[in-house]
């Protein structure tokens, strides 16, 4: 074999795998296509990025990738991996996982066994569930200044079935016999209450 075709041969092995900074990434198509900076003479344009099935993320702008160029050919890469320095979560023990976003949000899996979501002071929405059930052994704590249920409320819901707005609609309305009284023979019933709730 001649030098150059060894030559050649080396270089395309030593370009299999490269790194680059991300400048933008097109999240609109099936497949997420990023802009990449090698180096300050090299910059590749849609350049795809490959995500794990069921997982997904748009790395914002400074991330470093890490880059698989099939053949070696820098012309047909794909990105296989990404990390921001400034953004990624830090002393983690071992076991542990968390997913995170630019701007501080968490679930985190912690060695312990517990999991703790970090809102970072935004909303936490759940959508288009037909049922949520949270089976805890001990007990289920809300610390806030206002609980807003838009439907009603049943309590021990497997032996009662009226809502607690029933339960208020009773109470409301309800009158105590007043016995004994005009000479000790007659029975009366008071008004409803005055105070409805």
């Amino acid at each position: 074999m001649s030098k150059g075709f060894m030559d050649r041969a080396a270089r395309r092995i030593l370009n299999i795998i490269g790194r680059a900074r991300v400048n933008l990434v097109k999240d609109s198509g099936p497949v997420q296509m990023a802009q990449l900076t090698v180096n300050d003479l090299e910059t590749i344009d849609n350049i795809p990025i490959v995500h794990d099935f069921g997982f997904s993320s748009n790395p914002p702008a400074g991330s470093d990738v890490a880059m698989v160029f099939v053949g070696g050919d820098r012309s047909n890469g794909v990105i296989v991996a990404s990390n921001h320095q400034k953004y990624r979560v830090r002393n983690l023990a071992p076991g542990e996982s968390v997913i995170y976003t630019q701007d501080g949000k968490q679930i985190y899996l912690t060695a312990s066994g517990g999991i703790k979501v970090a809102a970072n002071g935004q909303p936490v929405e759940v959508d288009n569930a037909t049922a949520v059930t949270i089976n805890a052994s001990t007990s289920v704590v809300m610390n806030t200044p206002l609980l807003k249920v838009s439907g009603d409320i049943i309590d021990n819901y497997q032996t009662n079935s009226r809502s607690m707005a029933g339960m208020r609609q009773v109470a409301n309305g309800h009158t105590h016999k007043v016995v004994n009284v005009q000479g000790g023979s007659s029975t009366i019933e008071t008004n409803p209450p005055d105070q409805d709730e």
